[in-house]
């Protein structure tokens, strides 16, 4: 079992940056995909980024391509998302996730994560 704790969150202005940082311990090296999600009040979670972590891959939705970057520091196990040029419909609860080896066209889709974290608040005002 793998424990994921995200940081990073907070209330900017439209236009402003946040990186989210997701600090994985446990058992990790089993999983093969890392990514972010969100779900803002009344929506179903989303996918938002992921990583292949043996290939490095990365995948994003189409709404943050551009803006977002997933990225992962492999000595101090942590995933991390930048987000820049953020927009009002950003606002949402993001979450970490782990899964194991999926289809590439599952890897933006939350049914095939096993693994996940509490979430941390980002808040867009325009």
């Amino acid at each position: 079992q793998v424990q994921l704790v995200e940081s990073g969150g907070g209330s900017v202005h439209a236009g402003g940056s946040l990186r989210l940082s997701c600090a994985a311990s446990g058992y990790t090296s089993k999983y093969a995909y890392m990514g972010w999600f969100r779900q803002a009040p009344g929506k179903e979670r989303e996918g938002v980024a992921s990583l292949g972590v043996s290939a490095g891959s990365t995948y994003y939705a189409d709404s943050v391509k551009g803006r977002f970057t997933i990225s992962r520091d492999n000595a101090k196990n942590t995933l991390y998302l930048q987000m820049n040029s953020l927009k009002p419909e950003d606002t949402a609860m993001y979450y970490c996730a782990a899964g194991p080896t999926m289809p590439v066209v599952q890897v933006l889709r939350p049914y095939g994560y096993t693994s996940w974290g509490q979430g941390t608040q980002v808040t867009v005002s325009s």
